[in-house]
């Protein structure tokens, strides 16, 4: 099994090449200041997809600075002193490419998608903006008003209401409950100087990790990459190593999170209730992270799901419901999800109770295993298909746990997972303080299916 772990997270001078599937080829480098460079060189390619990760998100700001991590994703386009905000935008439409950024509770990347021979370009605007980020105070300041629209469209969503506040139930006054783009209050109350602080100590090279794949020379952009960043004015110790990752604590050391289940339900003028269950899941590292597939799967993931013909296809109750996971280094959040009739809601609870119930009780059919395996491994492989895909995976992988498995490994994994190792992480997850969030057309006094959760209902 190739890892990508070598000493903590590599030291400089560090190389490290692993032949992955049909031919492609996987390297990576440590170069002076622990910049980490990784590259898939994909036959047959004629574009590239580049990514600049700083492993600092949300869960890493500190009070005072509170939303900065998302206002930096923003800022970062609005210029350097080589480039202002429209040259950056047409390097990229100019040569039919397709350039973006996103902001994570773990990490921030700045991303681009072009043509192999675009890739000096790609490369060297996107490391031009991680390193040269003027924060204009005039351009600081009407981004902030864009964010609040933002953040005024992500309200309006009922949908976006439901996962952020979801969140916040499962993790708590931890770090990672909250908000990754913030809130209006901290956007509004946070100062240029507070977000010029936070890009000032946490882009820095050690936290930086550049990725790659698809028509790609490793060589030449590990030479692109040093180039880039000393012409943005970093300065490279050549013993530097890079930042260690984040340690995955066991769930009990973790501070904040809530010991009982809630209820909160979110009062929104809406044609049909945003439902979500569940609670605390795996980490990202967790080697059952395999299992929790299969589980999700066979739950809520697909048309023939149990949640999926339980309550769509024999009741007609919801257009939308699945099942979900999400992980990060110490901890992670399971859930389910419906969209139904405000008056449906005690129903569908029920429901996605008793499915989330028995799926813990008993075994799953072989028949029913052997489907939930093979749709893990279909998405799999269909979702690796193209260069973006490649590019993230590399990325997360570097950040979080540094253990690069082929597609082929990753797929004897999930072939490998049993009917008993499905039941007994069902019930382990479901044994975990459960919260329930309701975003609807609800009055003050209105708790549909919420009465197994009565302890800890909150109504916003």
């Amino acid at each position: 099994m190739p890892e990508l772990i070598l000493g903590p997270a590599g030291t400089p001078g560090t190389e490290l090449t692993v032949e992955t599937d049909a031919g492609a080829l996987v390297r990576r480098s440590v170069l002076p200041g622990g910049i980490r460079v990784l590259t898939e060189a994909m036959p047959g390619q004629r574009s590239v997809a580049i990514g600049a990760w700083v492993a600092v998100g949300s869960r890493d700001e500190t009070d005072g600075h509170h939303g900065s991590t998302h206002f930096l994703e923003h800022l970062l386009f609005k210029g350097t002193p080589s480039r202002d905000a429209m040259a950056i935008a047409s390097a990229f439409d100019g040569v039919g490419g397709e350039a973006n950024a996103a902001t994570g509770k773990e990490h921030t990347c700045y991303f681009a998608r072009v043509l192999d021979v675009d890739l000096p370009m790609a490369g060297e605007v996107i490391l031009d903006m991680v390193t040269s980020a003027t924060l204009d105070v005039e351009e600081f300041a009407a981004e902030r008003e864009v964010i609040l629209e933002e953040l005024a469209m992500n309200e309006d969503d009922p949908g976006d209401v439901a996962q952020e506040r979801f969140a916040t139930q499962v993790f708590g006054a931890h770090a990672l409950g909250r908000p990754i783009g913030g809130t209006p209050e901290t956007i509004r109350a946070v100062p240029r100087d507070a977000v010029n602080e936070h890009y000032q100590r946490t882009y820095v090279p050690g936290e930086l990790v550049v990725t790659a794949a698809g028509s790609v020379d490793h060589d030449a952009l590990c030479a692109q990459v040093l180039e880039a960043v000393r012409a943005g004015g970093w300065e490279l110790d050549a013993d530097a190593s890079p930042a260690p990752r984040r340690e995955a604590s066991a769930l009990a050391a973790l501070e904040g999170f809530p010991t009982e289940g809630s209820t909160q339900i979110v009062h929104r003028v809406t044609e049909q209730a945003n439902v979500l269950l569940g609670g605390l899941g795996l980490p990202a590292g967790d080697d059952r992270r395999f299992v929790l597939a299969v589980l999700n799967a066979v739950l809520g993931g697909s048309m023939s799901s149990r949640l999926f013909q339980e309550i769509r296809e024999k009741r007609g109750l919801a257009y939308a419901v699945f099942s979900f996971s999400g992980g990060f280094a110490d901890a992670g959040m399971f859930g389910l999800y419906a969209g139904c009739a405000p008056g449906k809601v005690e129903q569908v609870v029920d429901l996605l109770e008793d499915q989330w119930r028995v799926l813990a009780a008993e075994p799953i059919e072989p028949d029913e295993l052997e489907r939930g395996i093979g749709q893990v491994c279909g998405q799999l492989v269909l979702g690796l298909e193209d260069t973006g895909s490649r590019m993230s995976r590399l990325g997360r992988i570097e950040i979080s746990t540094g253990e690069l498995l082929t597609v082929t490994e990753t797929l004897d994994r999930v072939r490998a997972v049993t009917a008993g190792q499905v039941r007994d992480l069902a019930a382990e997850l479901r044994a975990q303080p459960r919260h329930l969030t309701v975003v609807g057309p609800f009055a003050d006094h209105e708790v549909h299916g919420a009465a197994q959760f009565e302890k800890g209902i909150v109504h916003v």
